[in-house]
């Protein structure tokens, strides 16, 4: 082989959320079918990040004349969220909610709806998707630093 075309040197690296799909900003994410993302089951081996910002699936999106009943007012909202987001990956150092409360270093593991918690004693080493970094650790249900693994 001659050379090859670098891909990615740092990240973030961006995706298109599954059809169906809201990714909100702050979550864990993990592969779906067709190349896109979703936010990260409890224990998803798939886990590929977190992202950056709210997007929704491009099927999502309303079209201009698609309106909403608001207060008995026809209302279009024009201010859709994005198709695509970025997702920060391996090394990136970003705000997570926490499911349950951790310490300064725990070793981490996905929750439901992309959030996490410590792995715990025996955690299988395929789901720990990072550490806490928060100096004086995370209370439960708090918004903490996690080191992505």
């Amino acid at each position: 082989m001659s050379g090859i075309t670098q891909v990615t040197k740092t990240g973030p690296r961006s995706y298109v959320p599954a059809s169906g799909t809201v990714v909100l900003g702050g979550q864990f994410v993990e592969g779906r079918a067709n190349g896109r993302i979703g936010t990260a089951a409890a224990g998803s081996l798939k886990v590929l990040g977190v992202a950056l910002s709210d997007a929704q699936s491009p099927e999502g999106l309303a079209t201009g004349s698609a309106t909403t009943v608001v207060n008995g007012h026809p209302t279009t909202n024009f201010a859709q969220l994005p198709t695509v987001t970025a997702v920060a990956y391996s090394g990136a150092e970003v705000p997570v909610t926490y499911s349950a409360a951790a310490t300064f270093g725990d070793a981490l593991v996905c929750t439901a709806d992309g959030k996490v918690a410590p792995a715990g004693a025996t955690p299988d080493a395929r789901t720990i998707v990072g550490k806490c970094t928060e100096p004086a650790g995370v209370a439960l249900g708090a918004v903490g630093l996690v080191r992505i693994a």
